[in-house]
């Protein structure tokens, strides 16, 4: 890569329903904040779908849409995400992590939890992508001090994301569309405090923060890749929320971006209905 100056920002998605690839308000809030950042170099991004035994990093030159997913309509299927890969950010991403083993993974490419948001930022699909996969055998201290390690790319013009969910309760949702349940909204408005407070080890340690962390988390997939993108964070970032808001119940949206950009009106309507269909 050629020198780059310009420190890019560190993005958490909250990805929710494949479905918001076909477009609806989290689409559009997307598209804007892609109008809104610098031009990546490449991006690399935690996704909550690539859940495995091992460190792993995409390391392929044209990584393949995958449709990890069943029971939606047959467009979705349809939809590629051609952006091409960058070998040479996966062996720098393994050089950041040493001595941690990280294999250079060639089968993997780009599930939802990237491609659906990135299909909205990037809808070019000219920028290089580059997955790395959570090594589910770590405690969350390990992922965070990853992303502690991974913040040198910012500086190299490489734009950090995580795509999962804060609360992602998939038993408990409510597919009537009501409100969020009181659970799941308070711990998602917990978490952002924590954000704001810079209480990081608070968040890494998020069991102890009682009842409706475990509810919000049964599992740690999709509130891992919050943690690369916390400990990617410099120290006195500030923080914008760019989407936030909970779907069917138990699925927070919230989006949130570390560094500063230049912040464009959101075209999100404050009532606007939830997508259907959840993964």
């Amino acid at each position: 890569m050629s020198e780059f100056v310009e420190r890019m920002p560190a993005i958490f998605f909250g990805h929710g329903s494949p479905m918001n690839a076909l477009g609806g308000p989290y689409a559009e809030e997307w598209a804007a904040l892609g109008r809104a950042l610098p031009r990546p170099k490449a991006v690399l991004c935690v996704s909550a779908h690539w859940y495995v035994d091992e460190t792993a990093v995409a390391a392929m030159e044209r990584p393949r849409t995958i449709h990890d997913f069943y029971g939606f309509p047959r467009e979705l299927y349809h939809i590629a995400y051609p952006a091409p890969g960058d070998p040479w950010l996966a062996a720098r991403t393994a050089d950041l992590l040493a001595p941690l083993a990280v294999r250079a993974d060639h089968d993997w490419g780009l599930d939802h939890g990237t491609w659906s948001v990135l299909v909205h930022l990037f809808p070019d699909a000219d920028i290089p992508v580059v997955q790395l996969a959570i090594d589910r055998r770590q405690p969350p201290s390990f992922h965070y001090e990853l992303g502690r390690k991974l913040a040198a790319l910012r500086d190299e013009g490489v734009l950090v994301c995580g795509s999962g969910d804060v609360v992602h309760n998939l038993r408990l949702i409510d597919w009537s569309g009501g409100d969020a349940f009181p659970w799941a909204a308070s711990f998602n408005d917990r978490v952002k405090a924590l954000i704001d407070d810079h209480d990081d080890a608070a968040l890494v340690d998020y069991p102890a923060l009682g009842e409706d962390a475990m509810l919000s988390i049964p599992t740690p997939d999709h509130y891992l890749p919050l943690l690369y993108v916390l400990g990617a964070r410099g120290e006195d970032e500030p923080v914008r929320f760019f989407t936030d808001r909970i779907d069917l119940g138990s699925i927070s949206m919230t989006g949130l971006v570390f560094g500063r950009i230049p912040q464009a009106p959101s075209p999100m309507e404050e009532n606007a209905p939830p997508e259907p269909g959840i993964a």
